[in-house]
C-alpha cells in the first residue's frame, strides 16, 4: 500500500507513514467521479450476491470498471478496511474484557467491605488484633463499631475498657464502667467486675466519699454485701423530727458494724463527738440531733439532721412515806398512792424508763443513802423526787456476826462441815452474805441474810434460803419472803 501524500510503499499493518508521518485514513478521499464508479461497483456487488449469473465458468465478478487505476485503488481500500475494522473489533473486544473484570473487581471490593463493615466477628477480629500489636486507636475504632452492631453486648464494653485503660483514658475508662453497672441484664459476676474496678479507681484517688455513693446507689444487695466494708449508709432515726407532747426514747441504727456519733446542739458530728451506744431520751425541749456514720475503713457517711419539739405534760411526783433525815430503826421506803410507772436510783444519777422500776416497799440500807424517783407514763415525766437517809441501829450487834450465827448454825446442823461453807469433796461451797435490815411488826428487828451456792467453776446463784438474824441477841430464823416484801419467820430446829 502506498502512501496517499509522497506515495512511499507502506507495510501493511501501519496506519501512518514511516516516510511523511501523513495518517492513513479508515476510508480513503476520492475524487467525485471515482467515489460515483466505486459506489456503482459496490451496487453491482450487493446485487449479485443476492442473485448470481448463471455460467459455466467459475463464479466471478465481472470488471465493470474502464479505469484500471480507480480498480487498484478499490482494492487497496477493501484490504485496508479490513484489516483496520479487526483491529478495531480486537481493540473493544479487549476493552470490553478489561471493562468486566474491573467491574467484578470493584463491585467484590465493595461487597467485601459492606460485609466486613456489618460483621461483628470480623470487627472483634480486628480489634482484638490491634490490640494485641498495642495500635490502641484502631482498637478503639473497630470496638465502637462492634459496639453499634451489639450495643448490648457488656464483654465488648469491658474489652473496650481495657483498651482506654492502657491508653491511659481514665475518663473514658470510668465512663464505661459507669454504663455496665447501669446494665439490668449484667450478671452478678459483671457487676462485681465492674465495682471493684471503679472502686480501685476512687481508692486510689482517696475519695471514699464517692466510693460509698456509688455502692449505696446500686439497687443490688448482693453487691451492697461484697462491698460491705466500703459502705458508710447514713444513720436512720427511729423517730421522725417534729412536734411530740410526751418523752421518747430516740434510736439511731444503719447498715455495717461501725459507730455512730451525734450532737445536740446543731454542730456537725465527727469522731470526736458523743457515741452512740444507748437511745437518745428526749424529754421536755427542742433538739436538733445531728449524726453521722464511721465505718471500719475510717469511711465517712453524710450527715444527717432532725429537728424535735417536745412538749410534755407535767406528771405527779411520786409521793414517799419516810422523808431525809436520820433513822435508828430498820424502816421501809414506800411510794404512797398511785406507785405505778415509778423508776429510781440509789447511786444520785438522775432516773429514767431504764432504771429500777419501784415494785414494792425498799428496805432501807445501814449508813448513808441516796434515792431519786420519778414517774414516767405516756412519754411523759414528773419532777424528781430526792430522799437522803442515815440509818444507825441501837445495837452493838454488826451484820458480820449476824453471818457468823448463820454459819455456826449450818455447821451445826451439818449441811457444812467448815466455816469455809464447803460441804463435799470438792471446791464447792455456800456462802452466806448479809443483804439489809429489816423489821416486822409487833415481832422484832432482823438481819436478813441470803444462801449462795459457788459451784467448782466459781459461778454464783442464790439458793433461794433465807435467814433472818435478830439485831439484838443474835438468834436465827429461817425467813419466808412472800410478794411485795412481806416476812414470815419459821423458828430452826
Amino acid at each position: 500500500m502506498k502512501c496517499p501524500k509522497c506515495g512511499t510503499e507502506m507495510q501493511e499493518d501501519h496506519l501512518y507513514c514511516e516516510h511523511c508521518g501523513e495518517e492513513i485514513h479508515i476510508v480513503p478521499d476520492f475524487e467525485p467521479e471515482i467515489e460515483f464508479n466505486l459506489e456503482q461497483a459496490l451496487n453491482d456487488i450487493v446485487r449479485d450476491i443476492h442473485d448470481p449469473p448463471i455460467t459455466s465458468e467459475p463464479e466471478q465478478i465481472q470488471m465493470r470498471w474502464d479505469d484500471q487505476e480507480a480498480w487498484e485503488t478499490v482494492q487497496d481500500w477493501d484490504k485496508t478496511e479490513k484489516h483496520t475494522s479487526g483491529k478495531i473489533r480486537r481493540f473493544f473486544l479487549i476493552l470490553l474484557i478489561c471493562v468486566v473484570v474491573m467491574a467484578a473487581i470493584l463491585g467484590s471490593a465493595v461487597w467485601l467491605a459492606h460485609f466486613r463493615h456489618y460483621s461483628l466477628d470480623y470487627q472483634i477480629e480486628k480489634a482484638e488484633n490491634y490490640t494485641a500489636v498495642a495500635d490502641y486507636d484502631r482498637a478503639v475504632s473497630y470496638y465502637e463499631r462492634a459496639l453499634e452492631l451489639d450495643p448490648a453486648n457488656i464483654e465488648l464494653k469491658f474489652a473496650l475498657a481495657d483498651v482506654y485503660f492502657k491508653k491511659n483514658n481514665k475518663m473514658e475508662y470510668e465512663y464505661l464502667l459507669r454504663d455496665i453497672v447501669n446494665e439490668k441484664d449484667a450478671t452478678l459476676e459483671q457487676l462485681e467486675s465492674a465495682y471493684g474496678k471503679l472502686i480501685a479507681i476512687y481508692s486510689a484517688r482517696e475519695d471514699y466519699k464517692t466510693v460509698n455513693e456509688l455502692i449505696l446507689s446500686s439497687d443490688n444487695e448482693s453487691i451492697k454485701s461484697i462491698f460491705q466494708s466500703y459502705l458508710a449508709p447514713e444513720p436512720e432515726f427511729g423517730v421522725k423530727g417534729g412536734y411530740y407532747n410526751k418523752i421518747m426514747p430516740l434510736k439511731l441504727t444503719t447498715f455495717g458494724t461501725g459507730k455512730i456519733y451525734y450532737t445536740m446542739d446543731g454542730s456537725d458530728p465527727d469522731e470526736n463527738s458523743t457515741l452512740y451506744t444507748t437511745p437518745i431520751l428526749l424529754e421536755d425541749g427542742n433538739y436538733t440531733i445531728k449524726a453521722v456514720y464511721v465505718n471500719e475503713m475510717g469511711i465517712v457517711s453524710n450527715v444527717v439532721s432532725a429537728d424535735y419539739y417536745v412538749y410534755v405534760e407535767e406528771l405527779p411526783p411520786p409521793e414517799i412515806n419516810a422523808f431525809s433525815g436520820e433513822y435508828s430503826l430498820p424502816t421501809f421506803i414506800e411510794v404512797l398512792e398511785d406507785s405505778e410507772n415509778i423508776y429510781y436510783t440509789t447511786d444520785g444519777s438522775t432516773p429514767n424508763a431504764h432504771s429500777a422500776e419501784y415494785r414494792g416497799r425498799i428496805p432501807m440500807p445501814l449508813g448513808k443513802s441516796v434515792y431519786k424517783f420519778i414517774r414516767i407514763a405516756d412519754g411523759k415525766s414528773s419532777e424528781v423526787v430526792e430522799r437522803t437517809y442515815k440509818l444507825k441501829l441501837n445495837t452493838d450487834v454488826t451484820p458480820q456476826q449476824a453471818v457468823d450465827a448463820v454459819v455456826d448454825y449450818e455447821l451445826a446442823s451439818g449441811k457444812i462441815y467448815d466455816g469455809n461453807g464447803h460441804f463435799d469433796y470438792t471446791e464447792a461451797l455456800y456462802i452466806y452474805e448479809y443483804l439489809y435490815p429489816f423489821g416486822i411488826v409487833d415481832v422484832g428487828d432482823f438481819y436478813m441474810i441470803a444462801e449462795v451456792l459457788k459451784d467448782v467453776e466459781g459461778n454464783l446463784a442464790r439458793t433461794g434460803n433465807f435467814f433472818a438474824v435478830d439485831i439484838y441477841n443474835k438468834k436465827v430464823y429461817k425467813l419466808l419472803i412472800e410478794e411485795g416484801n412481806n416476812y414470815t419467820l419459821m423458828d430452826v430446829e
